[in-house]
């Protein structure tokens, strides 16, 4: 590792005179935020030729894998992991059938993520990044150049499914990542692999800013094609008088409700597409009408109950993974802590009604068992960016929403209209639910 700071052309070994030109007029803008970082794409020749490849080869290889059956890659890929990965070469020898293959966790790979590189791995340009932890289990996640460049491929594969295409190119900004936080980091960068166009992280909490003014007055100036974010983060960017607009929203991180997309989607006049994607294994899903669509061409999901065992389509578990994009942390049946059934649409997977968090089931003052699913459909049309639900052990509710000027009347009206008039139901507004929550939790067990 470097003792000294990496320098621009250490950050950006591809850059051009145009891409300097775009980064000095983002960095020295007159109403550019404060940045709290600096930060490159550290794009080689050699790693950018990766990146097109993985795109082309994602554009181009069979998806999916039939109902009972296994993707063409995968025997490969579990050979790989039990002959490289220290981890897995614990399990005292490759069962022959993929199912009596143990399932790791994120308790995992949070007591020893060194376990997870593969010996075969070179560590050259290793970047190692931090993540919440806020499930209890805080991780460092292992990636490299060429991971992070992958992602613009699976999300433009995402957009794709609306019809929509990146076109931003030289002197122009393509993606601004909003987040709507404390503290962030934020920085402004370009990329080889979209015409050295700019990409942007921002905070739009008006600490970060001179004057919060220049939130709308630098946005519409960056016009860029695409934002992504969270639901928070997009209800700031609604408040905001913007003149310009992308062509497309991607939210991911949070559950995003119906009526919030909605809201979005009118006021910004352009689709809002919900990707589910984690740090783990980068962007997995996108939501296509009422289902998520898998998007990577080597990530094999499987959905399984709670003794390990594979569920059947359309039976509810929790979504396994194998596979993924970082080569620096093979998967190999992965818990991921979300739920959803597996079913089979055009003869590909898709995942149904997935939730981001263990299914709850609460209990009614008459006595019935709620879903939380059943929560989330009774909250869907208000435009909450954010909230939990925790039922104490007296059975008594207490609905915690972020302040965003919602009506609490209606709000108390749905959940009573789901759990009864009598039931004891406290709704309170909050400034800060922290960046991300585990939305359903009770005292009684789950059963």
């Amino acid at each position: 590792m470097a003792d000294l700071p990496f320098t621009d052309a250490e950050r950006f070994p591809l850059i051009t005179n145009d891409g300097r030109r775009l980064l000095k007029r983002l960095r020295e803008h007159p109403h550019a935020p404060r940045y709290t970082a600096v930060c490159g794409n550290r794009l080689t020749v050699e790693y950018l030729r990766r990146v097109h490849e993985y795109e082309a080869e994602l554009n181009s290889a069979p998806k999916g894998w039939p109902p009972g059956g296994f993707p063409a890659w995968l025997p490969g890929f579990v050979e790989m992991c039990f002959r490289d990965v220290p981890f897995y070469r614990r399990y005292d020898g490759q069962p022959a059938n993929f199912h009596d293959i143990p399932a790791t966790s994120r308790a995992d790979l949070s007591r020893e993520i060194g376990s997870f590189v593969p010996d075969t791995a070179p560590l050259d340009d290793l970047i190692i990044y931090a993540t919440s932890g806020t499930t209890g289990h805080p991780l460092t996640i292992p990636s490299h150049p060429v991971v992070g460049a992958c992602y613009t491929p699976l999300l433009k594969a995402a957009l794709a499914t609306k019809g929509i295409e990146l076109t931003s190119g030289r002197g122009q900004v393509c993606c601004v990542l909003v987040g709507y936080q404390r503290q962030a980091y934020t920085y402004p960068s370009v990329t080889p692999h979209q015409g050295e166009a700019g990409h942007l992280k921002l905070n739009l909490h008006p600490d970060d800013w001179r004057d919060p003014d220049d939130r709308a007055r630098f946005l519409d100036d960056c016009n860029p094609e695409l934002y992504t974010g969270d639901p928070i983060a997009f209800m700031e960017l609604m408040k905001l008088p913007l003149k310009s607009r992308p062509k497309a929203m991607i939210s991911t991180a949070m559950m995003l409700l119906p009526g919030l997309r909605q809201q979005l989607e009118s006021h910004f006049g352009c689709p809002v597409l919900d990707v589910y994607s984690m740090n783990e294994a980068g962007p997995v899903a996108v939501l296509r009408d009422d289902v998520h669509v898998l998007l990577q061409h080597r990530l094999y999901v499987e959905i399984l109950d709670s003794d390990g065992s594979p569920c059947p389509p359309g039976a509810r578990g929790e979504v396994t993974l194998t596979g993924g994009l970082n080569f620096f942390l093979p998967l190999l049946r992965y818990r991921t802590n979300d739920y959803a059934s597996l079913e089979w649409r055009d003869g590909q997977p898709v995942l149904v009604r997935l939730e981001g968090r263990p299914p709850v089931l609460y209990r009614g003052a008459n006595g019935q068992l709620v879903n939380n699913l059943d929560v989330t459909g009774a909250l869907k049309h208000l435009a909450l960016p954010q909230f939990t639900l925790h039922q104490a052990a007296d059975d008594s509710l207490h609905l915690k929403i972020r302040r965003s000027g919602a009506d609490i009347s209606q709000i108390h009206a749905a959940l009573l209209a789901l759990f009864s008039s009598n039931q004891r139901l406290t709704v309170e507004e909050v400034v800060s639910l922290g960046d991300k929550v585990i939305q359903y939790t009770s005292d009684h067990p789950t059963t």
